[in-house]
């Protein structure tokens, strides 16, 4: 059986594993907005070191990125 995640306030804030020692300023990060990259479009495909990501826009207008 599984049971719901609880996290405290500081595991909800920490970093990701694999980030420690990278500071990442918020102001520095690049924001895209959703229409601009699929383009009227519900799915898109993004290739990554060799793989194909497919960003899909769902019937409920929630994003899924699956490989």
């Amino acid at each position: 059986m599984n049971r719901p995640l609880r996290m405290t306030a500081a595991e909800a804030t920490a970093r990701p594993a694999g980030t420690l020692g990278l500071e990442i300023d918020a102001r520095t990060v690049r924001r895209v907005d959703s229409d601009v990259l699929l383009q009227g479009a519900r799915e898109l495909v993004i290739r990554h070191q060799g793989g194909e990501y497919h960003l899909r826009l769902t019937r409920n207008d929630k994003l899924i990125l699956t490989k």
